[in-house]
Parts: structure tokens; C-alpha cells; sequence
């Protein structure tokens, strides 16, 4: 059999999450604002196209979309909408989508990313793996699959969870968090799923009920449940029932929005855990329902980001690698789960077809690491920002193993409770070692707690436009991506009047504790 003949691109992205397609359309539009051409630019991922193109916002159904978090006092003085100003190309991805305010309805966003997959000419290639890379020198040159072909491009663009052509290239990368000496400690995975039939007045004389029962003691059945939930411990289950209520002794009832609700009690994982006979701890049961953050999409249908199971390192890559499908054990939790729903009303109770893998570790070797510390700290100087991102530091589940180390060193404490406002930039994203490759996604050159906030999708698209405007820029020069800066990028935003407001804020006396925690708890990579 005679293999194909190689096929030429001018950038090839591997993974279809949303930032990386968004990284193509901006490539695409600036090298054709540029010179009235086309790039010749391709889609490839693992993925079945057929089940949607959109990683984990579409085949892992994310719905819930975590926004950035802007102090009211800085919205206030700066005339800011309530997620503040984001990049412009999310912006129009939001728009295109039909997204009011954080509930993106997967369907919607898969046709929007189709057309303007469409609109900027590239090609889209799905259901394929990579078998190798063609290099000269340093540089990539191309990549083989699975099918025997070969692909060749300038630049390459790598936006999958654990950075897997990154990887196949040679980069050196972290297990889960390794990079504080727990390479077997991982966020967990969710399997994202829909109700329907399931109403939100439902639901809340749902949650209010279980409320009010777990909260009396005379409620024979209810306190039953409480005690299977909290695993026969006493004092945990008075934790949970004192979690049923607010410091003003009110029931903490679920917050609906515009297009999300928000769960503040654990009534629905109390009762669920207490049915099903399992205790409402991740690291003792594997699995568990939490507090869910749930999207409003139409037709009566709910999405929640709520079902969480416990991961490794390990097991988070392997799960990556195998195309984020549900394992078994995961998908008869979900049996369970739809009975239990069925008794409040539910109808039908539909799981993602991939899962949402929150991040599979991160790569070394980049341009300029990013820290948590510097994200506190403010992130990129003003005069180079390209955009301006907030969000908590926050490590859903945990990271099993590090209050310990912390305490070794001396910390009594792992919160970093006040989230950062941090301006951003492309150099984190920008692999040295492979000159003319970017890695967006959860697995960039984040440093210690960084990846809490970095991995959330609107951070990673405008570091993605970003990238995209320098992939044009880098093609046009015959340079590499690794060689383009922030400010050459903010030029082109200035001038094509792309530039959102900037508007990152020191925090310095959590940075300063927060550069502490990272160096003392930092491990060398170790490579072979």
C-alpha cells in the first residue's frame, strides 16, 4: 500500500476545545486582514464531529459556563458589565450561541462554531489519533495518524486537557500535580447531565422539603437519610445540617438566575447519598452528587455540572487519551441518579456523551511560566495586556495530599480565598523547546496554583486570540510563535479595535503569601 502524499496546511490545531477553534478564527482573520487571503488552516481531534465539535463545552455538554469574577467596586468605577469586558472573540462566540448570561446550550454552540469554522475556510478532520511528529531541527513540521497520513504546517496549535501533541513533541510535562509533589493527586471529572421534565418550582419544593425535614430531629426517615450521607459520623452529620442554613438561621435556597441556578445547600446531595447508601464525601465514595451548578436551556431542559468522581493523576490522563468517555462505573452512578431524579419529577435524565476532565497536569519549557502568585500579583504589565480575566483559585474536590505538605513547610492553611484579577498574555501558552507550537488549554505552562483559574474556558480563549493574531503574525514574519511578544499582538488589537478594557488589580499581600506557598511546595520536573 503506498501512503498518501503529505497534505500542507499554514496551522494545524490538535483538539477542538473551544479556545483552540477560536485560536484558527483569529489566525485565519488577521493573516486575511493582512494580505486579502485565506490561511490554510485544520481542525483535528479525537472526537466523533457527529456528536459535535466543541470539546467539552458540546460533547462533554458543559452547559454551565464559568465566567470571569469582577470586584463591584471595580465594575462601578469603570462602567463594567457584570462579567466584565471580555475578549472580543468570545464575545461574538456568546452571541452567536444565543448565551444571555452563562448558560450555553451545547446544540447552539456547535452550530456556531461550525460557521465560523466555515466562514474562515478550514478544514475539519475528526475521529483521528496521532501516531507521530515530523520534526527539522527544533521545529515541528508535521504530525502522522492513526490512518498512515501526514499532515505538514508552520505552526501548530495544541488545545487538548493534558497537552497531548505537546507531549507526542517531546515537552516535558507534569502528572496531575506534580508540580507540588503530588503527581497522583488530580481534580476530579464530571459526567454532565440534562433533565427534563424537571421544573425549577419542582425543584426548589424539592430542596426546601429536604431542608426542612433533615433540620428536624423528630423526622425519623429524614435523619436516617442524613446518617447514611454523612457515614454514621456525628459530627459530620451536624456539619451538614448546620450547611442547611445561613448565618441569619434562614434555609439556603438554591439562587435562580436569568439562564443558571446556583445550589447553595447540600439538602439534594444529602437526600440522594442518604437513597442511594453512599456517604457525600468524594474521597471515600468516588462519587459523589454536589452542590450543582445548573444551566437553563430551553424546552424545559436543565444541565448540571454536579456529578463528580474522584481521579488520579494517572487515571486523568489515561481518561484524556481515551476520547473522555464515561467509564462503566461512571455510567451506572448515573443509573442510580436517574432513578433518584425520576422521584422528583424528572422524565429523563441524559449524560454528555464525553466528560468534563478539569485539567490532566501541565507542560514546562514555556516562553514565561504563569503563576498563581502572578496572577494575584496582577498578571502581564497593563501596557502589554491583551485582555483582563478573574477568577477564583479554586480546586473543585480539592488536592488530596497537600494540606499535609503544606503543614510540612509550615502552612497552616491552602485557601487563597480572594480571587484574582489578573491582565493577560500569550507567552505562558508559547512552547521554547518547540518553537512554533502553543499549548491552550488547562495544561499551558501554569505554575502552582495557576491552573485553578487557567483552565476555565474565557481565560483560555483570549490568551487563544491572542495566539491566533500571533500565528498570523509569525507566518507573515517567517518567524516562530515562540518568538512573537504580547505587545506586537496588543498592536494588532489596537488597531483592528479588538482590545477589551484593561483593568488587572495587585493584590499584593496574597501574592506575597502565595509566592511563599509555591516555592516552598515547588518539585523540579524530572525528565529522562
Amino acid at each position: 500500500m503506498v501512503a498518501a502524499a503529505p497534505r500542507t496546511y499554514d496551522v494545524i490545531c490538535f483538539g477542538d476545545e473551544v479556545p483552540g477553534i477560536l485560536t484558527l478564527i483569529a489566525a485565519a482573520r488577521e493573516y486575511q486582514r493582512q494580505t486579502g487571503r485565506w490561511l490554510r488552516t485544520l481542525l483535528m481531534f479525537k472526537g466523533s464531529s457527529q456528536q459535535g465539535i466543541g470539546g467539552h463545552l458540546v460533547r462533554g455538554g458543559l452547559a454551565y459556563l464559568d465566567r470571569s469574577t469582577v470586584p463591584v467596586e471595580v465594575r462601578r468605577s469603570l462602567g463594567l458589565a457584570t462579567f466584565g469586558d471580555p475578549a472580543a472573540l468570545y464575545k461574538e462566540f456568546l452571541q452567536r450561541s444565543g448565551v444571555a448570561q452563562i448558560a450555553l446550550d451545547p446544540r447552539r454552540a456547535d452550530a456556531a462554531l461550525r460557521t465560523m469554522l466555515s466562514s474562515a475556510k478550514t478544514d475539519i478532520l475528526s475521529g483521528v489519533n496521532l501516531t507521530a511528529v515530523v520534526r527539522q531541527g527544533s521545529q515541528l513540521t508535521g504530525v502522522r495518524t492513526n490512518r498512515g497520513e501526514t499532515f505538514l504546517a508552520k505552526q501548530f496549535i495544541d488545545c487538548t486537557v493534558n497537552a497531548e501533541l505537546a507531549q507526542l513533541a517531546g515537552v516535558p510535562k507534569y502528572q496531575g500535580f506534580g508540580v507540588f509533589g503530588l503527581p497522583n493527586s488530580e481534580l476530579p471529572v464530571t459526567l454532565v447531565f440534562e433533565t427534563e421534565g424537571l421544573s425549577i418550582q419542582q425543584l426548589q419544593a424539592a430542596e426546601q422539603t429536604y431542608i426542612q425535614r433533615f433540620c428536624n430531629l423528630q423526622d425519623i426517615e429524614a435523619q436516617q437519610l442524613l446518617r447514611i450521607a454523612s457515614g454514621g459520623d456525628t459530627a459530620y452529620a451536624e456539619q451538614l445540617r448546620r450547611n442547611l442554613i445561613n448565618a441569619q438561621g434562614k434555609p439556603k435556597l438554591m439562587m435562580v438566575g436569568q439562564d443558571y441556578i446556583d445550589v447553595a445547600s447540600p439538602a439534594l446531595s444529602i437526600a440522594y447519598h442518604g437513597t442511594h447508601g453512599t456517604k457525600f464525601s468524594l474521597a471515600q465514595s468516588g462519587a459523589i452528587l454536589d452542590l450543582g451548578n445548573i444551566a437553563i436551556l430551553a424546552n424545559g431542559r436543565l444541565s448540571w455540572n454536579a456529578l463528580l468522581f474522584m481521579t488520579s493523576g494517572a487515571q486523568a490522563e489515561a481518561l484524556a487519551r481515551g476520547n473522555a468517555k464515561p467509564t462503566a462505573s461512571m455510567l451506572a452512578e448515573l443509573v442510580q441518579l436517574e432513578r433518584w431524579f425520576q422521584t422528583l419529577g424528572a422524565t429523563a435524565v441524559r449524560s454528555a456523551p464525553e466528560l468534563y476532565i478539569r485539567h490532566a497536569g501541565n507542560i514546562t519549557g514555556v516562553v514565561e511560566s504563569l503563576s498563581g502568585a502572578q496572577m494575584l500579583a496582577g498578571g502581564v504589565p497593563s501596557g502589554e495586556a491583551l485582555a483582563t480575566f478573574g477568577y477564583h483559585l479554586d480546586v473543585r474536590g480539592g488536592i488530596e495530599g497537600l494540606g499535609s505538605r503544606a503543614r510540612k513547610h509550615g502552612f497552616t492553611s491552602v485557601s487563597f480565598p480572594t480571587p484574582p484579577l489578573f491582565n493577560v498574555g500569550i507567552h505562558h501558552a508559547l512552547v521554547k523547546m518547540v518553537p512554533n507550537l502553543a499549548v491552550i488549554s488547562p495544561a499551558s505552562g501554569f505554575d502552582g496554583y495557576a491552573c485553578a483559574a487557567g483552565r476555565i474556558v474565557e481565560f483560555n480563549v483570549a490568551v487563544g486570540q491572542g495566539v491566533g493574531i500571533a500565528a498570523a503574525l509569525a507566518i507573515l514574519s517567517r518567524r516562530n510563535l515562540a518568538q512573537i511578544t504580547n505587545s506586537e499582538v496588543r498592536r494588532i488589537l489596537v488597531q483592528t479595535g479588538q482590545l477589551p478594557r484593561i483593568y488587572g488589580r495587585s493584590n499584593t499581600v496574597d501574592a506575597t503569601r502565595l509566592v511563599a506557598f509555591e516555592n516552598a511546595l515547588r518539585v523540579p520536573i524530572v525528565t529522562a
